[in-house]
């Protein structure tokens, strides 16, 4: 065996990035070439630009600081080409990273769990008046007030454990800053960044249905469909039913959107014709107490549903579920499911950059995005596969002091061997000494993503 095979397998058991192993295990080279990400386009392997953002995000590091403290670090060109590439299909790469890491982690779940997909959207506040794909009046459920920003219409995947960032798109309403044919990249009508940029224009709705659809076609496998009322439509969850995905989701009491076959035809008539005939059953959620029951109705376009009216005591809340066959007490615990696309949107900003992009083009702010939720998917299958799974938040802070201590070591202890081979004595006795900087340093390199200066 070679010196530098007998260094390598030395060290590989003790230099271990989790970061970099996990995207071996999904083949994350193969990905990219996969979505179009070419070296022609930005001169460096796309694969070790991609890793660089990662580490900044992981690291905590802007930027400026990454490139200034790596002496490895490209030119800030390099990485401001890399993110504003139009012929990078972002959309692909975060979909495809996502089932295969799922895929991965389909053998540690229960069978008599479900596991779901869900349907929301978020608002983050962005004050540049020239950022393409913002919009002046969005309302933010989290500010009670319309806010400038952009509003984010994503996929979730989730079980018991864990959840990943499936897709999402930009939706731009009518108060948007910009209209798509004024922004700064010339795109060609037929490329996917064209695509990707004028479906934003398109309703809330038709971006959450296409989004399932593209899930699906992935081979992303759910029990339900989880959504809140504004989604929850009768077209929209016919439709999603007709891909055979059954759906759970909070409804409006709206008569105009509402309207079932029978004696009583809206909501209140069914609920108040009901509640006195029906046994109710009870529960809690945190601090809410509620009393619940449930009935079988036939609606024109989706068919025979059930409905599952829950008095808080304050409100009536009435959801909806396309499979006949689920209990109400089953149908309130798999939609609970839906609360941890609310922590996935909580994490995503406070340690993965989302909300924070500096970036006013808008190939620019989605490529952001997705580092930010592929980032997240990264470190939310890391949790999973470790023994004893923690909140996102420690993990994260965990993985950022673990590959900050893996640099310094081993810039230091290059530092010291380069040293000991300055001394005239030593390198005499042992010629090897200097191939065996330069193979740690390689293999530092090859297994952290950037160079340990020596």
């Amino acid at each position: 065996m070679e010196l530098d095979k007998y260094i390598e397998s030395a060290i590989k058991g003790i230099l271990k990035n989790p970061i970099t192993q996990v995207l071996r295990e999904i083949g994350i080279t193969k990905i990219l070439k996969q979505s179009n990400f070419t070296k022609r386009e930005v001169g460096y392997a796309p694969y070790h630009v991609f890793l660089h953002f990662i580490y900044m995000l992981v690291m905590h590091k802007r930027q400026s600081a990454f490139i200034k403290q790596n002496p490895d670090a490209f030119g800030k060109d390099v990485y401001y080409r890399f993110i504003r590439q139009t012929r990078f299909n972002w959309r692909k790469l975060l979909l495809i990273s996502a089932e295969a890491l799922i895929r991965k982690i389909e053998p540690l779940q229960k069978t008599t769990e479900p596991v779901v997909l869900i349907i929301d959207d978020t608002v983050e506040q962005k004050r540049g008046k020239k950022i393409e794909g913002s919009c002046r009046h969005i309302w933010s459920n989290k500010e009670k007030r319309t806010v400038n920003g952009i509003n984010i219409v994503s996929l979730n995947y989730a079980d018991n454990y864990s959840t990943f960032q499936i897709d999402f798109a930009v939706r731009m309403n009518k108060s948007r800053r910009k209209e798509p044919s004024g922004f700064t990249a010339n795109l060609h009508h037929r490329s996917n960044a064209f695509s990707r940029r004028n479906e934003g224009l398109q309703g809330k709705n038709i971006l959450a249905l296409e989004m399932v659809k593209r899930a699906l076609k992935q081979g992303v496998y759910a029990d339900f469909l989880l959504t809140d009322s504004w989604y929850a439509k009768p077209d929209f969850i016919a439709e999603v039913n007709s891909l055979g995905l059954p759906v759970i989701a909070r409804i409006a009491n709206n008569d105009r959107i509402w309207q079932f076959k029978g004696k009583h035809k809206t909501l209140n008539a069914i609920y108040n014709a009901l509640s006195k005939v029906k046994r109710h059953a009870c529960g809690t959620h945190g601090k809410i107490h509620y009393r619940y029951f449930d009935a079988v109705v036939e609606h024109r376009k989706i068919g025979k549903v059930r409905l599952l009216f829950m008095h808080t005591g304050k409100e009536l809340l009435v959801f909806i579920s396309t499979d006949l066959s689920l209990s109400p007490k089953a149908m309130i615990e798999t939609y609970k499911k839906r609360w941890s696309i609310e922590q996935g949107y909580k994490d995503l900003r406070e340690h993965f950059g989302l909300g924070k992009e500096e970036n006013r083009i808008y190939e620019a702010l989605i490529a952001r995005i997705t580092l930010s939720m592929f980032t997240y998917n990264i470190v939310s299958y890391i949790n999973r596969i470790n023994h004893e799974p923690q909140t996102l938040g420690e993990l994260f802070r965990e993985l950022e002091c673990e590959l900050e201590t893996l640099v310094i070591s081993m810039h230091l202890f290059l530092q010291i061997l380069t040293k000991i081979a300055e001394i005239d004595n030593v390198v005499k006795e042992n010629k090897d000494l200097s191939t065996i900087i330069a193979v740690l340093g390689a293999y530092t390199k090859k297994e952290l993503g950037f160079m340990c200066e020596s």
